[in-house]
């Protein structure tokens, strides 16, 4: 990510932090939410089925960025031996999620954090989950860095974040992303890649999403 300076950093966060606190109660009913949340959602259901499929046991999901709780109460009502964490660093995101698990009769946790900064211990969880938020994160090494940090063992990380390195994804996020919501960054994918490795993930290996907003899943294990 081009160098980014404590001030700008703190603006940065700042500014999306205003952003989605003013879109918390609207996020569900966006054109948005169709086009990119939902398929970002069932990939990472997906993906998630697929390591389950391979571990068998019960286990832990630390959702970061999590907005309205979508995914957390998918998989907390879903028939996985799972418990689930959902981190949001908009206060109101996490009130949303909240009321939206707490009417399904859903058990999910919420909290509000810095994804930079992951108020966890060392190895708490089996999967971290991030989905359409990491370009909002202006020192995204060191985001993928505390991920890692907070896995366990056998642990798998699974991000997906704008794809813009085709002219449909270039238009999309570089151009009128850019434009709605400020200084924000689509990594390439040889970017993210690098973010991977530099954090010592294994088996990494990506996928990408739809043709109009198009999407980029990027997988992770942790011996």
């Amino acid at each position: 990510m081009p160098q980014v300076t404590s001030s700008s950093s703190v603006e940065i966060k700042n500014r999306a932090k205003r952003q989605f606190e003013s879109w918390a109660d609207s996020y569900d009913r966006s054109l948005l939410n169709h086009f990119m949340f939902r398929p970002a959602c069932m990939a990472l259901m997906e993906e998630i089925a697929r390591w389950y499929d391979e571990q068998r046991r019960p286990f832990c999901v630390l959702d970061i960025g999590c907005g309205t709780g979508t995914l957390a109460c998918r998989l907390a009502g879903s028939p996985w031996p799972v418990s689930v964490v959902g981190m949001d660093y908009a206060e109101g995101m996490c009130q949303a999620a909240s009321a939206k698990a707490a009417h399904a009769g859903h058990q999910a946790h919420f909290a509000t954090g810095d994804s930079e900064h992951l108020p966890f211990a060392d190895a708490s969880f089996d999967i971290v989950t991030c989905s359409n938020s990491f370009h909002h994160y202006p020192h995204q090494q060191a985001v993928v860095h505390a991920m890692r940090r907070t896995l366990r063992p056998g642990g798998r990380m699974i991000l997906i974040d704008g794809f813009r390195d085709n002219i449909v994804g270039w238009i999309t996020f570089d151009v009128i992303i850019s434009r709605v919501e400020g200084k924000v960054y689509h990594a390439p994918w040889t970017v993210v890649r690098d973010y991977f490795q530099a954090a010592g993930f294994t088996a990494i290996h990506r996928r990408k999403l739809n043709f109009w907003f198009p999407l980029l899943v990027t997988i992770g294990d942790v011996e």
